[in-house]
Parts: structure tokens; sequence; C-alpha cells
């Protein structure tokens, strides 16, 4: 007989549903099905608390198809692509001595001192059955 696997957060024992899994070069995560097997670097999650997921700030939210879920409508998917091409709005330099509240991440358009910007892009596979 085959093991339930749990949810990863703490005191949570509802079994799992998804898989969490954080792409730091990106700065993305990743929600996607329950994988396979279980991962060290994955985080499982209860239906409960993948629906409830927040990322830090800056970092964006790649939520795959969850079995159960109606697909995703071809209008939206191509609706999601265009806006994932426009240029992100430009921000207006903030003096240092007037910044309030927390630290946030630098723009993410600019690359890093000594490194170079790449360009990633949105691919739509098309099912082959």
């Amino acid at each position: 007989m085959g093991s339930i696997r749990l949810c990863s957060r703490s005191a949570c024992r509802q079994p799992a549903v998804a898989t969490l899994t954080y792409v730091y070069a990106d700065s993305t995560a990743v929600l996607g099905p329950l994988a396979t097997y279980a991962e060290p670097h994955c985080y499982d999650l209860c239906a409960i608390h993948a629906g409830r997921l927040t990322v830090p700030l800056g970092w964006n939210v790649l939520r795959l198809e969850m079995p159960g879920q109606a697909p995703l409508d071809p209008e939206d998917i191509y609706a999601l692509a265009d806006a994932l091409r426009q240029p992100a709005p430009a921000r207006e330099a903030v003096p240092a001595e007037d910044q309030a509240g927390p630290r946030t991440s630098p723009d993410p358009l600019e690359p890093p001192p000594g490194g170079e910007l790449t360009r990633r892009h949105l691919r739509i596979l098309r099912d082959q059955r």
C-alpha cells in the first residue's frame, strides 16, 4: 500500500495535491500538480495552502494546470502572452532619504553589475494527441 504525502506546511496534516518549486535565477515560483516523487528542494502543498500561496515582492508565480481544473481558454493564453510581451512600466527614481518602508528589489529589467540582460520567452506547446 502506497503512502500519502502530506502538506509540507508546519502542523498541516492534509494530503498534498500540488508541488511548489522555486527557480531562484528567474525569481519565479512554480506551482503545479503533485510531483510523482518527493524531491528534496520542492514543497508539497494541500489545496488550501496552494490556493493561498504568496511569493516575495518582485517574484512571479507560474501556476500550472491542476487536475480537476477547467483547461485555460486559448484566448486567455494569448492574452497572457501579450501581457508578458509588454515592457514593464518605468519606475521613478526616489532619493534614498525619501524612501520609507521596507526595501524593494531592484527593477528586474536592469542587469546586475557585471552581468548582462537576457530575455525569456513564453512558448505555447500544442497538444500532440
